[in-house]
């Protein structure tokens, strides 16, 4: 039987941990964890570990050819502004002189791609949106041997430990 040493340890991991208390959103462990350390208790030993991931998708909007084509030029804009930029400090050109051609073919080729990518997908995902992992619940963890003093001083906060019977 293999033990750890210490200094290779995770700092993503605790020893031995003991549940302290288990919440439905994060600002109540967070809480929970800032009353302990206000109390001076020694939060390294501490963890919030979020549990049942869900995947959140929330749509955005309707993606049209237009709007595809607006952003995709845009975007292809921003990098070719960068690269005139660049231009800029390289040459003796005017300003606009070395600006407006990097910015246009950026633009243009940012359409094209744009419009290629949207075209593959051959309508099967006509929307925009934004993804994001989020927990549905929050457990604190304590390493066991500082457990009964994390309990102790908790019992102290009004409404910090769930009711075991609710």
């Amino acid at each position: 039987m293999s033990q750890q040493r210490p200094d290779l340890a995770s700092p993503l991991s605790l020893e031995f941990p003991q549940s302290l208390a288990v919440y439905d959103d994060y600002a109540q462990a967070q809480r929970t964890v800032d009353f302990l350390s206000d109390e001076e208790f020694p939060v390294e030993q501490l963890m919030i570990v979020g549990t049942d991931l869900k995947r959140v998708e929330k749509i955005t909007g309707r993606l049209t050819t237009g709007r595809v084509a607006l952003s995709g030029a845009a975007s292809g804009a921003w990098f070719g502004l960068f690269v005139g930029l660049i231009f800029v400090l390289l040459t003796d050109e005017s300003a606009l002189a070395a600006l407006l051609p990097p910015l246009l073919i950026g633009a243009l080729f940012g359409l094209v791609f744009a419009l290629m990518g949207y075209a593959a997908t051959r309508g099967k995902r006509d929307f925009s949106s934004v993804t994001q992992v989020v927990a549905t619940r929050y457990e604190v963890l304590v390493e066991h041997k500082s457990a009964a003093r994390a309990r102790e001083l908790l019992a102290g906060l009004p409404g910090a430990l769930p009711n075991p019977f609710a």
